[in-house]
């Protein structure tokens, strides 16, 4: 049996999802956030790029970008018998998973290197979803780009890190002089 479904039936889908998957994404990016933190010694003790915002800014941003990652997922998600929906719902999960891998590599880990390849996983990734998104719903590809411009600034950011600490912060910079006897 095949049917369409009315205006507000669509509504009424993309309104349930979005009530759920919103705060999901949301409560997922915060949990990851707490998997690593800036408030660090290594941290504080890295060379920043001229590049590097406030830091308040990053948690306003990416609490922005969640909301919205979350309403394109819902816009996905409540389009029931769209072709591609399958694939571009697990085509998410699995860039999602890449986003929120980040904090704890680069701030957990402490590693810089492993972040960038996280970020470029990101990136591509993210690409991929956009190409599946905009397949369903044009609307939710669109609503990915400034997500897109973020990720892409973070990974010059992280790079940028890493030309300006090459010890990765871990050198040795007390200044203080080692006696040693033999």
């Amino acid at each position: 049996m095949n049917f369409l479904a009315s205006k507000a039936q669509l509504r009424a889908s993309f309104i349930r999802w979005a009530l759920f998957l919103i705060p999901l994404i949301v409560l997922l990016g915060f949990t990851a956030g707490q998997l690593g933190s800036p408030k660090t010694v290594w941290f504080e003790s890295l060379t920043k790029p001229d590049i590097f915002p406030p830091p308040a800014l990053f948690g306003i941003v990416w609490g922005i970008l969640y909301v919205v990652i979350g309403a394109a997922l819902a816009l996905v998600v409540s389009a029931w018998g769209a072709h591609g929906r399958g694939i571009a719902i697990i085509v998410f999960a699995l860039h999602f998973l890449g986003n929120l891998a980040w904090t704890p590599v680069f701030f957990g880990m402490q590693d810089m290197m492993s972040g960038l390849y996280v970020l470029c996983y990101v990136v591509a990734s993210l690409i991929a979803v956009i190409a599946v998104f905009w397949r369903v719903r044009r609307i939710a590809g669109l609503m990915l780009l400034p997500y897109l411009a973020w990720a892409i600034f973070a990974t010059v950011l992280n790079y940028q890190f890493i030309q300006q600490n090459p010890d990765g912060g871990n050198s040795d910079d007390s200044g203080a002089a080692v006696e040693v006897t033999l």
